[in-house]
């Protein structure tokens, strides 16, 4: 269940990423909000995978997958560059992030 709950807060990392780049220096309310409850959110379930997974892991893993989908969300929703370097690089991440997964026992 660990990892369900490093999963999860590594998508409220997407969340406050996106929120942050909306908040217009916290003068937009909503998207100020947003950015708050994610990063609440992302925080307490980093904190409490944690507990069951090495702190390094858990770590590497949530930060892997907040860039990774705040470089999807990017690409898709903001027009930012899907070069074929860059896409390799994130596949990388990917391919971190996996063997993570699959070598931590703990």
């Amino acid at each position: 269940m660990a990892w369900a709950w490093l999963i999860l807060g590594g998508v409220f990392e997407v969340g406050f990423t996106t929120c942050l780049r909306q908040v217009d220096g916290f003068r937009n309310l909503w998207w100020s909000l947003g950015f708050l409850v994610s990063v609440i959110l992302s925080m307490v379930l980093l904190e409490h995978a944690s507990r069951s997974i090495a702190l390094g892991t858990a770590y590497a893993v949530w930060s892997g997958i907040g860039a990774l989908g705040t470089v999807i969300v990017g690409i898709a929703w903001y027009h930012e560059p899907a070069s074929l370097p860059r896409l390799l690089l994130i596949l990388g991440v990917v391919a971190c992030i996996a063997g993570l997964k699959i070598t931590g026992a703990r």
